[in-house]
């Protein structure tokens, strides 16, 4: 009956507006408002208090059941100010006094209201939420939903290029798929962040592309050696953090990359990598993983995924169940993890079980096999041989393993589907259905928007994959975008705001000064033979040696702030007699080695060659490993060897400054370093100081 008047109404009003030759749409848009309700209230959402504040947001309900964010000509009110109090923007602040408060909001036609309690004597904070089905907004939205809205909701593809063209600036054409195809996100990669200002204003267009709700704007800014932004602040990798043991370094940095995401507009960050990195041989993971040991990996990724959500940046934690003990890099082909379920749960799978328990917003898949918790083969389109179906296909490991087994509620990511591991054993429709099917809620990086969504299309029209699935998936993904307050507004601030507000925060010198601190106490001395820190006069020479394609060049410049009358010779493989002229006469030698791989650290690789060459020149020599901390496996005679893992500016100034003495180095090492023949060379959490 409500609504039946508020059409007659607007019918009414509509044709008086015509008669009277004034402009329908403001008038039919503010009667179209059915609600206004307090995004806590919604029974999916949830939300943390942090530091005595809780952040509520009021939605406006329209008469298609679609809610957005609502901001002007709101009162806010608290009704026991002695409890806490809410300012204008809906920021709730909690005194520490015992008692209850009604937080209140309205427009002056709707309004809502929310209940705090806060018990002292058990230094605890309850939220009751109002009940009824107003609050269904998630629900009744899905019901207002096509089946091609649906499926859209679940797409979330990359546009690094567009006719050969990085995307920088939003185009027409991209505009268009984001809009008929009713993405529910896109991710962001290098090739789009060029600066602040530029990535803030293409972030700004995705969001105005969007029909109803708001994007997932994505992107693996990790750290370390996957920093997707050319902006900002570069923080060291997880490693790095590792090496430091400190929960507290890792919530800054997870922190205060969460801030510089969220003055960009990005609302979620593809981090951290919770695959413990128990196989030196891993080409893939290596640095990403905070180490070997999954008790280490679980507290420093709860620690880093706690600075991330104080930001209100949603966190995935990746790759599940573990890529962690491969010895092959999924980009490029199939990877096995033989382990059965008792010894998974023990290590590859307890850091995601923690986050999960600590409320991760997100869990990224892995394209490996895992034949004892799934046997079941599939035909390769690559060679129509016989083969283990991956884990991101695999109904047993995601809505087996991760759902009904560990209890994860979030939302279900696949790693890119463009990845060889998928593309080249299974068809970009095919493998999308299986992932579907499996439980997955989002498909990234989709091969063929248009093909993959209209496969999916048939697949549920035919009844391969029921339309119950894909609400399943939705709700999950609409759950997550409020509970990180990702709605689109009715009134967004301009550009030229957003822009200026991400000048301020990114590479701030706040962040900066975390990227320093994080880096130093990262460097982890392995080694000294009674060599470090250098004792040198200004006369004294010192080389730098290393190759320029492996950023050495950069040590070799923080070197020299120091003593400037350090020589650089770029080389990565053995040294000609002019260069060996070169060294001959220095009072220290200070090599670089960067390596990603069992071949790149090989016993005849060219810049293990090239280090044991210095060695044999009865020089000092200090090693520095600038990416992979087993490099000296393969020059074990050095005089003392420093591992910094990333070529980032700061990791190579920590090192530096650790060489001189300017630093004491306090990281100990994240996982084992091995001998070629597998004994231990130096073991978990070794670590030298001065």
């Amino acid at each position: 009956m409500r609504k039946f008047f508020k059409t007659l109404i607007t019918s009414v009003l509509a044709f008086t507006l015509l008669l009277t030759g004034i402009p329908l749409s403001g008038a039919r848009a503010a009667l179209e408002i059915e609600d206004l309700v307090i995004d806590l209230n919604v029974p999916q959402v949830t939300r943390e208090v942090s530091d005595n504040k809780l952040d509520l947001n009021a939605l406006h309900v329209y008469d298609d059941d679609r809610f957005m964010l609502a901001s002007e000509n709101l009162t806010w009110k608290s009704s026991n100010k002695n409890v806490a109090s809410i300012s204008k923007d809906g920021e709730v602040t909690l005194t520490g006094h015992n008692g209850k408060t009604f937080i209140s909001v309205s427009d002056g036609s709707y309004s809502d209201r929310i209940s705090i309690q806060y018990k002292g004597n058990q230094d605890k904070i309850v939220v009751r939420k109002e009940k009824g089905k107003r609050y269904d907004l998630i629900g009744n939205a899905i019901k207002h939903m096509s089946m091609e809205e649906k499926v859209g909701q679940m797409i979330m593809p990359d546009f690094r290029t567009w006719k050969g063209q990085n995307v920088t600036v939003m185009n027409d054409e991209i505009a268009k798929l984001v809009k008929d195809y009713h993405l529910g996100g896109v991710i962001l990669f290098r090739e789009n962040t060029v600066t602040a200002d530029q990535t803030t204003k293409l972030v700004s267009a995705y969001q105005d592309a969007a029909e109803k709700y708001g994007l997932l704007i994505s992107i693996d800014q990790e750290g370390g050696i996957v920093t997707r932004l050319q902006t900002g602040t570069d923080m060291p990798g997880n490693m790095a953090l590792g090496a430091t043991r400190s929960e507290e370094t890792a919530e800054k940095v997870g922190k205060a990359i969460g801030e510089e995401l969220n003055a960009l507009g990005i609302n979620m960050n593809f981090g951290p990598v919770l695959d413990v990195n128990n196989n030196p041989d891993n080409p893939v993971i290596g640095v990403r993983s905070f180490g070997e040991d999954p008790e280490l990996v679980a507290n420093l990724g709860n620690a880093y995924i706690k600075g991330l959500h104080e930001t209100g940046t949603a966190a995935t934690a990746k790759h599940f169940p573990g890529h962690g003990d491969t010895a092959v890099d999924s980009h490029i082909g199939l990877s096995e993890v033989p382990h059965d379920i008792d010894r998974l749960k023990k290590v590859e799978l307890y850091p995601f079980q923690q986050a999960m328990d600590a409320g991760i917003d997100a869990i990224m898949t892995a394209h490996v096999t895992f034949p004892k918790i799934d046997d079941t083969k599939a035909i390769s389109k690559k060679d129509a041989t016989e083969i283990a179906v991956p884990g991101t296909l695999s109904h047993k490991v995601l809505t087996g393993l991760m759902r009904e087994d560990m209890g994860f509620k979030g939302v279900i990511v696949t790693d890119a589907m463009n990845m060889g591991a998928i593309s080249e054993h299974f068809g970009p429709v095919d493998a999308a259905i299986r992932a579907v099917k499996a439980g997955a809620d989002i498909l990234l990086m989709p091969v063929g928007i248009e093909a993959v969504a209209n496969g999916l299309y048939q697949a549920v029209n035919s009844g391969d994959i029921s339309e119950d699935r894909l609400e399943q998936s939705v709700e999950r993904v609409l759950t997550l975008k409020l509970n990180r307050s990702i709605v689109k507004p009715e009134v967004e601030k301009s550009l030229d705001e957003k822009a200026a507000n991400a000048l301020q925060v990114v590479g701030s010198p706040e962040h900066k000064a975390i990227e320093k601190e994080a880096a130093e106490k990262s460097i982890t001395l392995v080694k000294n033979d009674a060599v470090l820190p250098l004792n040198v006069s200004p006369e004294d020479k010192i080389v730098v040696v290393g190759g320029s394609g492996f950023s050495i060049q950069l040590l070799a410049g923080e070197i020299q702030k120091h003593h400037p009358a350090a020589v650089y010779i770029n080389a990565s493989g053995p040294l000609n007699t002019a260069q060996l002229a070169q060294v001959q006469d220095a009072k220290y030698i200070i090599v670089g080695t960067y390596t990603s791989s069992v071949s790149g650290r090989a016993q005849d690789a060219s810049q293990m060659v090239m280090t044991r060459q210095l060695i044999e020149t009865g020089v000092p020599v200090v090693a520095v490993g600038a990416r992979n901390p087993y490099d000296v496996m393969s020059y074990k005679d050095v005089d003392a060897y420093l591992v910094q893992y990333g070529f980032k500016p700061a990791s190579f100034e920590a090192t530096a400054n650790t060489i001189f003495g300017k630093n004491n180095p306090t990281g100990k090492l994240p996982v084992t370093i091995y001998n070629h023949d597998g004994s231990v060379l130096y073991g978990f959490d070794h670590g030298l100081g001065y």
